[in-house]
């Protein structure tokens, strides 16, 4: 008879976490039990020598496809670079410790808003840098390139624009994967700079909701300072935005000026120097939290809704 108790205890707890609790940002999640599976092949790979490349092969066969010789793996194993490589990667990341209670947490806040979600298997990789795709979630496994991931001042992103190499620092792992999974749940949709800033307004507001303990500046990859002048600027974005008319517009360009990572905002302005890139991100995510504030909808409901309903319920106003 208790062990029935607990079991219905435990699975009305379940249809609780389905539902949504967008208003609380401490949510107790003991009664999700996960069991993630964590694997490293990028140390894997640095303690395997190419005579026993097979023991790789079959603990990670979908890492080799058999269209690529053995020989072009094993040549591989012994670049200098790769050695370089795999190095600087274990000196950095000696245990993940840290990183996988991280991911745990976050798993169990996906299975919380998201039941249905299968968690994938976690495999951390060390290889060439390649910051456009530093996390990469396929059906079953989630890969995440530890390569990118260094810190700004790493000597492999010399040469690199100085906004990519400030996003290549280990406190934006976490606030990736999320944004992995965010973007599986998060249509786009639409020409219009309005349901581009909603979009990603509609990521952001997601991506807190899994990682609730992050600094805000961090799910936008910002620092701090470029955190404070978007705060201290707010008013004056959206008065740019609203003069110009840009909200309904369709110009490609804005993604470009506001949305895309870049040095800065491109206001044609003089301020344009001292802000952010993404500022249009960051006017998005205000007015989807100022319309959950006044809207009593769960997380799933929120995605589902377009972008003018959003705007519309919003009401939004800018900070001054």
């Amino acid at each position: 008879m208790k062990r029935a108790h607990i079991f219905f205890v435990s699975l009305l707890l379940l249809c609780i976490g389905c539902k949504d609790d967008t208003k609380n940002s401490a949510l107790n999640l003991d009664h999700i039990a996960i069991d993630p599976i964590f694997e490293r092949f990028d140390k894997d790979l640095a303690q395997t020598s190419p005579d026993n490349l097979g023991q790789l092969k079959a603990k990670y066969p979908y890492l080799y496809p058999e269209s690529v010789a053995d020989s072009v793996w094993q040549r591989r194993m012994q670049d200098t670079l790769q050695l370089s490589i795999s190095k600087e990667v274990a000196q950095l990341f000696p245990d993940l410790e840290t990183e996988k209670e991280g991911l745990t947490q976050l798993y169990k806040h996906i299975k919380y808003y998201f039941p249905k979600t299968r968690i994938p298997k976690t495999v951390t990789l060390a290889a060439e840098v390649d910051y456009a795709y530093r996390v990469v979630l396929a059906d079953s496994l989630l890969l995440i390139g530890l390569q990118n991931y260094l810190g700004p001042d790493h000597k492999f992103y010399q040469g690199l624009p100085r906004y990519v190499a400030q996003e290549l620092d280990k406190k934006y792992l976490l606030p990736d994967v999320a944004g992995t999974f965010a973007k599986q749940w998060i249509s786009m949709g639409g020409r219009r700079f309005l349901d581009q800033i909603i979009g990603y307004g509609k990521e952001l507001y997601l991506k807190q909701k899994l990682l609730p303990q992050s600094p805000p500046h961090d799910l936008m990859h910002y620092t701090e300072a470029q955190w404070q002048w978007a705060q201290a600027n707010e008013e004056q974005i959206w008065r740019y935005f609203i003069e110009r008319e840009l909200l309904y517009s369709t110009d490609k360009n804005l993604e470009r000026r506001f949305l895309a990572p870049a040095p800065f905002s491109k206001f044609q302005l003089e301020l344009d120097s001292e802000s952010p890139g993404k500022t249009g991100r960051y006017m998005g995510w205000q007015i989807v939290n100022a319309f959950m504030e006044k809207n009593d909808l769960s997380l799933q409901d929120l995605l589902q809704l377009p972008a003018d309903e959003i705007f519309k319920r919003a009401n939004y106003k800018p900070r001054r």
